[in-house]
C-alpha cells in the first residue's frame, strides 16, 4: 500500500472540491484564514511521515487541545475526574448550555466546551494558570518532538474578547460547584489551550501516543488502558452532535476543532491530521471529514473493518 500516493491523491481531490464549508467567523484570526487551504499528514507506527497540501502550515487547533488537556487531567487526578464530568455523548452543540441546566451543572463529556472548562479547572487545582499553560505547551512539544510549537497570543486574546458563551457556561457551573476555581483564571487558561498553533505534521506527531498504546518512540506517556479509553471518548464524543455520523462514515477515533483541524487515530497503525478551515453545519471541517472518509475507504483502517490490524 502506497500511503504517500494515497495522501497526495486525496489532497488533489480536495483541491478540486467547490463546496468547502464556512470558515468560523466569530474569532477574527480564524475568519481571516483562506478557505482553499487543505493539509494532511499521516504518521505510521514505523515512524514514516506522509504529507500533502498545506501540511506544514500552522493553524489554531482549538478544541483538539481538549484531548491533551484530558490526558493531563487524568494523569493529575485519575478517575476522580469522572465525578465532575461525564463520559456520554451530548447530542448537542459544542457550546450548548441546555443540558447543564437539566443535569445540574455536570457536563456530559470532556470534549464539549463545558466539560473542557471543568478539565481546565481540575488542572488548576494544583497549578497556577501560567504553570498549567506551560505544562500544556511542554506536553505537546514532547509528544510531537518539536520545540517550535507555540500558543498564538492573538487568538487567545480574541477568544477572551468574544467568549461570552463560555463565560456563561463557566459561571453557571460555578454556581453548582462543578467549577471550583476563579472563573476568570479558568477561562484564561482554557482560551490559551485552544490557541495552540500546530501544523498537520506536528499534530499527527503529537497524536502518536494514542496510536501506539500510550507510547511515543518507546517512551510511555500514559498507560495502554488510558490511551484506549481516551480513544473511546474520541470515537463517541469527539465531534459533538456529529459524532455518530463521523463514526458511521469514518470509523476511527477523532477530535475536531473549529479552526478546521481533525486529529484521527487508527490504533496500532497511524496518527492522522487533516486541516481545512471551512466547516460544516456541525462545526467540523467539511473537507477534513471528506478526506478521512476517502482515506479509510482506500486503506481499510476503520476499527469496524473485519481485517483491521
Amino acid at each position: 500500500m502506497d500511503i504517500t500516493q494515497i495522501v497526495e491523491d486525496i489532497a488533489g481531490a480536495m483541491a478540486r472540491e467547490t463546496e468547502r464549508g464556512k470558515v468560523a467567523d466569530y474569532i477574527a484570526p480564524l475568519a481571516a484564514i483562506a478557505p482553499e487551504r487543505f493539509g494532511m499528514a499521516v504518521v505510521l507506527r514505523d515512524g514514516s511521515v506522509h504529507v500533502a497540501g498545506d501540511a506544514e502550515e500552522p493553524f489554531s487547533i482549538q478544541s483538539i487541545s481538549k484531548v491533551f488537556a484530558l490526558t493531563l487531567a487524568i494523569g493529575a487526578v485519575g478517575d476522580q475526574l469522572w465525578t465532575r464530568v461525564g463520559r456520554e455523548p451530548s447530542g448537542s452543540a459544542f457550546n450548548s448550555i441546555v443540558q447543564l441546566e437539566s443535569e445540574r451543572g455536570r457536563p456530559r463529556n470532556p470534549f464539549i466546551n463545558a466539560g473542557a472548562i471543568v478539565v481546565t479547572d481540575v488542572l488548576l487545582g494544583h497549578l497556577e494558570p501560567r504553570e498549567a499553560i506551560g505544562q500544556m505547551l511542554r506536553f505537546v512539544r514532547e509528544l510531537a518532538s518539536d520545540e517550535t510549537i507555540r500558543i498564538d497570543e492573538e487568538v487567545a486574546r480574541a477568544e477572551q474578547e468574544t467568549g461570552f458563551t463560555n463565560m456563561a457556561l463557566a459561571n453557571y457551573m460555578r454556581a453548582f460547584g462543578t467549577v471550583r476555581g476563579d472563573v476568570a483564571k479558568v477561562l484564561g487558561t482554557y482560551f490559551h489551550f485552544c490557541a495552540l498553533s500546530m501544523s498537520c505534521r506536528q499534530l499527527a506527531m503529537a497524536g502518536r501516543y494514542l496510536m501506539d498504546g500510550g507510547r511515543v518512540e518507546g517512551r510511555r506517556f500514559v498507560t495502554e488502558r488510558r490511551a484506549r479509553r481516551i480513544n473511546a471518548l474520541m470515537m463517541s464524543c469527539g465531534h459533538y452532535d456529529n459524532s455518530g455520523d463521523f463514526a458511521y462514515r469514518i470509523g476511527l477515533p477523532g477530535k475536531s476543532g473549529v479552526g478546521g483541524g481533525i486529529l484521527c487515530v487508527a490504533p496500532g497503525i497511524a496518527s492522522i491530521a487533516v486541516w481545512s478551515p471551512g466547516l460544516n453545519g456541525n462545526g467540523n471541517s467539511q473537507l477534513g471529514q471528506m478526506a478521512l472518509e476517502r482515506l479509510v475507504y482506500q486503506t481499510g483502517w476503520s476499527v469496524f473493518e473485519p481485517k483491521f490490524s
